[in-house]
């Protein structure tokens, strides 16, 4: 399969070219499987890039009020926005395997600060702990994790982190317990306590998404689904790319790709792999240009990016791997933007894509500047890239 197969099937099945733009946030969740929501302004633009006339409001109504995207800690322990009906299928695939190791964590903290004399004394205080922190929040219907730890003692209870480290701090209990209880499906991130491009969230139950509980999947089982839907989205892509994206070890691929039973592709010298229902070539779509917010799931979508990317990783990606603000011209990356000190819009271009891209390229940045208004994104949960210092250094 070649690179402008792939290319074309990125352009449609990721809402980026201008006849495939979705109705709306939910179906834009759908698309990518899941948004990036570690950055939580990310899930905004990425919205806005895929649709027509896109708001705050939107997706805000979307997240809170209809309650048809929810927040979940899921692959490789990141935060994602996804739909209801996805939710629990991450749940189980990756969610439950990050919960495991968080409780081990907490209660290894718990532990080293002495609340109980040993083992079974520990789990016993975080069993209770977790039972007041669920009463508290139900009775509050919505808190911060400062609000929580007011209720009760325990929850103020402070455990070490990183003991003897350089970085060594402490942390309330409450912060802790909310953090696995989200992993393990039970709370909820919910509103932010400022505006939407806040980091700090206040959390809510899970039953206001779900008044049930989430329903129930097999491990297994979702481990396919969600493969099957990542495969969708994502191919032909190669088994490095599925176990990278999902966090799963080689052998829960291996054991995933054995039941999926993937029809192989040639990738160029990679195996790409497909559904065996999803053959058929894709027409190509006009010529399309977006801007796409830091940690946009369609480029932290694959492990081995280089059909897309390049050579200009270096100048997009910070230390940790993380790809800043990309700019795109009809399927590949092809260069950068970034807002100047006084929040306007600047791209920067990483090699000659002529006139008609600069163009389409203008068009979206002013489309973008509408619901941004007079925001100025930050990139405080990651470092700033090479591409985006030099922007706000050279528009300053």
């Amino acid at each position: 399969m070649d690179v402008a197969e792939r290319r074309a099937r990125l352009g449609v099945r990721h809402r980026l070219a201008v006849a495939a733009r979705a109705d709306g946030p939910v179906e834009v969740a759908r698309a990518l499987v899941a948004l990036h929501s570690t950055d939580p302004s990310s899930v905004y633009v990425a919205t806005w890039a895929r649709t027509n006339g896109g708001s705050v409001r939107d997706v805000e109504r979307a997240l809170y009020e209809d309650r048809t995207l929810i927040r979940l800690l899921g692959m490789r322990r990141t935060v994602f926005v996804t739909s209801l009906d996805v939710a629990p299928v991450m749940q189980a695939a990756c969610s439950h395997a990050v919960a495991a190791r968080e409780r081990r964590k907490l209660l290894g903290f718990l532990a080293a600060s002495g609340v109980a004399d040993d083992e079974a004394g520990v789990r016993e205080w975080l069993a209770g702990t977790e039972d007041v922190a669920v009463r508290a929040l139900a009775a509050r219907g919505e808190s911060t994790a400062t609000e929580l730890a007011g209720d009760d003692a325990r929850l103020s209870t402070e455990v070490v982190l990183s003991p003897g480290k350089h970085y060594e701090g402490t942390q309330k209990v409450a912060s802790r317990l909310l953090l696995l209880l989200a992993a393990e499906g039970r709370v909820v991130r919910g509103r932010p306590r400022g505006s939407w491009t806040s980091h700090q969230y206040r959390w809510a139950p899970l039953t206001d998404w779900f008044p049930g509980g989430l329903v129930h999947w097999d491990t297994h089982r979702a481990e396919e689904e969600l493969a099957r839907r990542w495969l969708r989205a994502f191919g032909p892509a190669t088994a490095d790319d599925l176990r990278w994206w999902a966090g799963w070890t080689k052998t829960q691929v291996k054991r995933v790709l054995s039941v999926l039973k993937p029809v192989e592709a040639d990738l160029g010298g990679a195996t790409g792999l497909l559904l065996p229902d999803d053959l058929e070539p894709t027409a190509p779509p006009e010529p399309w240009a977006a801007l796409l917010p830091a940690l946009d799931s369609t480029p932290m979508g694959w492990h081995e990016r280089d059909w897309f990317l390049g050579e200009h990783g270096p100048r997009l990606f910070d230390k940790a791997g993380n790809i800043g603000p990309s700019l795109w011209w009809d399927g590949r990356v092809v260069g950068g933007w970034a807002q100047d000190r006084s929040g306007e819009i600047v791209c920067r271009f990483l090699e000659d894509v002529g006139a008609d891209a600069e163009a389409a390229v203008r068009h979206e940045a002013e489309r973008l500047a509408v619901p941004l208004g007079e925001v100025r994104l930050s990139a405080r949960t990651r470092g700033r890239t090479w591409l985006e210092d030099e922007l706000a250094g050279t528009a300053a």
